[in-house]
Parts: structure tokens; C-alpha cells; sequence
């Protein structure tokens, strides 16, 4: 079980990557996506997510310069040129090779009434809208990572 909370381009890649590697070694992998994590499998945010320099001590750059305008765009367009070099799918091709690996998504039914998001908002690759009790119980016995 992948849990993720995170909505931006440097924790949505991790993320599946390590769902479609388990599913590629033959586990049983479900995602549960929640809070910000969401963006990753809505619509309208999956294909375009950011990186957020604020507040992010990985970035090559000190702190204070993720405050000034524009420099959101610049994180971002130097993370996908990176992931370009390393010829890197992008995440609709990660979620498809997901999807065609096994790999189970399920959004967090809380999140989507806390974030007035509609079940025709998601991608069409989403298995279901379920709590947390389910995914606790889908994970039962095995590994969970929170990203």
C-alpha cells in the first residue's frame, strides 16, 4: 500500500515508482490518494503538476529565493528537464503503466468532500472512492509507505 498526501511532481514520481517496481516484482500493490495527493489523479492537475520550491531544503537554491515570483515555473521546468534526460515517463504514462501492471487506485472518499471534488473530476483510471477503514484493511498484513 502507497499512501500519498503529496501533490507535487517531486513526491507523485516516487510514489509510483516504487507502486509499479513492487507490482513489477508480482506484489499486490494498492494507492491511496489523499489530501494533496489527489492532484495526481484529478483531471485538470495530473498532467500538470509542480514542484514547490518554498519550503523544500533539496532544492539546489537557498530557501528564501522560492518566495519571489516565477520561481515555482523555474523549479518545475528544471525537475521535467531532468526527468526528460533520464528519459523518465511522464506521470499519465506512469499511471498507465500502473494501470496495466495491476496497480489499484483508490481516492480517499474524506478527501473528495473536504476538497469539493466530484468522482467525474478523477481520471478514468481511478478502481474506486473508498475510507480509510478500507484501505487500512487493504493493506492488512502488508507494507504501507507514506509519502
Amino acid at each position: 500500500m502507497v499512501i500519498l498526501s503529496k501533490g507535487t511532481l517531486d513526491m507523485v514520481y516516487p510514489a509510483f515508482m516504487i507502486a509499479t517496481t513492487g507490482a513489477t516484482m508480482g506484489k499486490d500493490v494498492h494507492m491511496f490518494f489523499t489530501f494533496w495527493g489527489m492532484n495526481a489523479i484529478t483531471k485538470n492537475t495530473s498532467a500538470n503538476l509542480k514542484v514547490a520550491p518554498v519550503g523544500n531544503p533539496g532544492l539546489p537554491m537557498p530557501n528564501i529565493l522560492g518566495m519571489i515570483p516565477g520561481m515555482t515555473s523555474m523549479a518545475t521546468r528544471m525537475m521535467r528537464g531532468r526527468i526528460v534526460k533520464a528519459k523518465v515517463p511522464s506521470i499519465p504514462e506512469m499511471i498507465k503503466t500502473a494501470k496495466d501492471l495491476g496497480v489499484k487506485l483508490h481516492a480517499c472518499s474524506t478527501t473528495l468532500e473536504v476538497m469539493g471534488t466530484t468522482k467525474d473530476m478523477l481520471i478514468p483510471e481511478v478502481d474506486d472512492i473508498v475510507g480509510a477503514a478500507t484501505m487500512l484493511e487493504l493493506g492488512q498484513g502488508g507494507q504501507i509507505i507514506f509519502i
